[in-house]
């Protein structure tokens, strides 16, 4: 049976990752770090691979991340999927991560299984995002077929898919650290078949 190839890749830089402020759906831009981190991403994955599409999160991160890829080659026009957001904060956007743990310890990773289901008021719990991230990527693994997709989103959707895909732990997988415009290949006949074939790979660090 033909294999699909999705190759998921975190968004550059923001001033907001460099401050450890959680960004969620906050429509921050790059800075200057991670618009040469999307050029050089870019560049690279134009030269390793010959997509078929290419499916970004509607986020503004995403958006000038995606921009700049296809600037360094990557033919085809993106396909802009909510699906494909980072988790939503809700009102708990913006803060740093010791900020709301210390302010609400219920959503510390550290506090054990019952943080995945803590729903931040206004939005998603880790729970949440799994499924909704989920259903996305069975969408595309169907839709995609045999093709090899590039997907530009987050880490927190990364994060989702690498769970699913290698049986880990939800709660392991989601205190991950994915580098900026890092690289993370998915290969398989069907979603339920998929394998990792690169992990977190970073190829655009400077």
């Amino acid at each position: 049976m033909t294999e699909t190839t999705v190759v998921a890749v975190r968004h550059g830089e923001t001033e907001w990752n460099r401050t450890s402020r959680m960004q969620g759906w906050a429509h921050v831009s790059l800075n200057e770090r991670g618009r040469g981190q999307a050029r050089r991403v870019g560049t690279h994955l134009a030269a390793e691979y010959d997509f078929d599409r290419v499916v970004a999160s509607d986020i503004r991160r995403v958006r000038e991340t995606t921009a700049h890829i296809r600037d360094a080659g990557v033919a085809p026009d993106p396909v802009f999927d909510d699906g494909w957001r980072e988790r939503g904060l809700g009102r708990y956007q913006g803060f740093t991560r010791e900020e709301l743990f210390r302010r609400h310890p219920e959503f510390d990773y550290a506090s054990g299984a019952l943080s995945l289901e803590a729903r931040p008021e206004g939005g998603e719990s880790v729970v949440d995002l799994r499924e909704r991230v989920l259903e996305a990527f069975g969408r595309l693994c169907v839709e995609a077929a045999g093709e090899t997709v590039l997907v530009v989103t987050h880490g927190g959707p990364v994060q989702m898919v690498y769970s699913a895909v290698t049986g880990t732990d939800l709660l392991a997988s989601k205190t991950r650290s994915l580098a900026n415009c890092s690289v993370t290949e998915f290969r398989g006949p069907t979603p339920a078949e998929m394998r990792v074939v690169r992990d977190n790979e970073t190829v655009a660090t400077e």
